[in-house]
């Protein structure tokens, strides 16, 4: 019962000139690593992933992860929607991401947790443009696997064509194999394209007239980066594109020259070395704009604070919304709130209520620890029973998930 944000934007079939920098850099790894790739052992190989099995397993075992970026195998009984587990406890997580500032779009345009979609087989809200990919399991998680194609090419099944607006953000989780190349992000708006690249060692972006890059920083870049999940996080601001590997903003760029409407994703992928992400999120909106503001709202609806799968553990990419709930009561003192969670009716209703106390029960307390006078906060659990869209629909579901922060007294 997670709610996060994704951003997403369709490429052509060609590749345009406009993408062509990042490409052509890519190539000429590729070609680097042809000769290692070629040469690899049988017992290496299988350590690839075989999609008629439906099997899926790391080339790389991570023998430990950097600070928030833990992944342990989420529980057999774990509710659909929620985001894959961690350990981190609330000091470490407060630590970790204090400065973090990326917070998700208001309104849910895509998601996709993969759950729903058998292993070896193709997700249905997906569309395959080029390559082969599929659905396994991937250190415990349904994923999304691009495994062939030079330029496999994956996008969103999304009612509207040009979906996204002049603000919007994009969110998932990536898993990099030790001899992965870089999962992509191919931007389109009919007349010209551009993508976005994130590798071991950097971040590139690419379009007609901009190339930019911005290295990774030393604790998750290079080795630390490989055999580990990593969270990335995408916010586009009227043609300002900031972009977020786990807690650090790692490129910005300030002017696009460019006016993304749809998206796809996509790369080099093989067998052995495939493409793996999981629970995306495309979402309109983004930012709150209420800091160093007096707050008039009656309410602050947000889909950027996540827990563990079915559980009431925080994620600590929810300290970017936080973070800016705590400035908000910082720079209005008299400011109270009722802080409401909800959820999606995936399983029984009393377990939803109970578990949505639960989470607004946290959240309380993560913004006590935080420094916020706990008499200005009161904590109360809805579960399903104020639904603010369809929950026949995956989107309805994630928008579903939330948490409210409601004007009181």
């Amino acid at each position: 019962m997670t709610t996060k944000i994704v951003f997403a934007i369709v490429i052509a079939m060609t590749i345009p000139a406009s993408a062509q920098g990042v490409f052509d850099r890519i190539k000429q790894s590729a070609k680097d690593k042809v000769q290692r790739i070629d040469t690899k052992t049988s017992d290496t190989m299988d350590k690839g992933m075989d999609t008629a099995e439906g099997g899926a397993s790391s080339t790389a075992k991570p023998a430990s992860k950097p600070a928030g970026n833990s992944a342990p195998t989420p529980d057999a009984s774990a509710a659909s929607g929620d985001t894959p587990q961690t350990t981190q406890s609330p000091a470490a997580l407060v630590k970790v991401y204090q400065n973090y500032d990326f917070t998700p779009g208001d309104t849910i345009l895509f998601a996709d947790d993969f759950v729903s979609t058998q292993d070896g087989e193709f997700p249905e809200q997906w569309e395959l443009v080029k390559g082969q990919a599929v659905v396994n399991k991937q250190q415990g998680y349904s994923s999304f696997l691009l495994t062939d194609g030079n330029y496999v090419q994956v996008s969103p099944r999304v009612k509207t064509k040009n979906y996204l607006g002049p603000q919007f953000t994009v969110e998932y989780d990536t898993f990099f194999l030790a001899d992965s190349y870089p999962l992509m992000v191919f931007f389109d708006n009919g007349d010209e394209s551009a993508s976005l690249s994130i590798g071991a060692d950097s971040a590139d972006f690419s379009s007609s007239e901009v190339n930019l890059n911005g290295n990774l920083p030393v604790a998750i870049g290079s080795d630390n980066y490989k055999g580990h999940w990593h969270h990335i996080a995408l916010a586009v601001k009227n043609h300002q594109l900031k972009v977020y590997v786990d807690q650090y903003r790692v490129l910005m760029v300030p002017d696009m020259h460019f006016t993304p409407l749809s998206l796809k994703m996509g790369g080099i992928g093989s067998q052995e070395a495939p493409l793996i992400f999981h629970t995306m999120r495309i979402a309109s909106g983004g930012g709150m704009n209420m800091v160093g503001q007096k707050f008039t709202d009656a309410k602050i609806v947000t889909h950027g604070i996540n827990f563990d799968i079915d559980k009431a553990t925080l994620r600590p990419e929810s300290m970017g919304t936080l973070n800016q709930i705590k400035r908000i009561m910082t720079d209005n003192p008299d400011l109270k709130f009722e802080i409401d969670g909800h959820t999606d009716n995936t399983g029984s209703s009393p377990h939803n209520l109970a578990l949505s106390q639960q989470r607004a029960d946290v959240v309380k307390a993560q913004l006590t620890a935080m420094g916020i006078d706990a008499s200005r906060l009161t904590a109360k659990g809805y579960g399903d029973t104020k639904p603010m869209a369809d929950n026949a629909t995956a989107e309805g579901k994630a928008n579903n998930r939330r948490v409210e922060f409601v004007k009181a007294g």
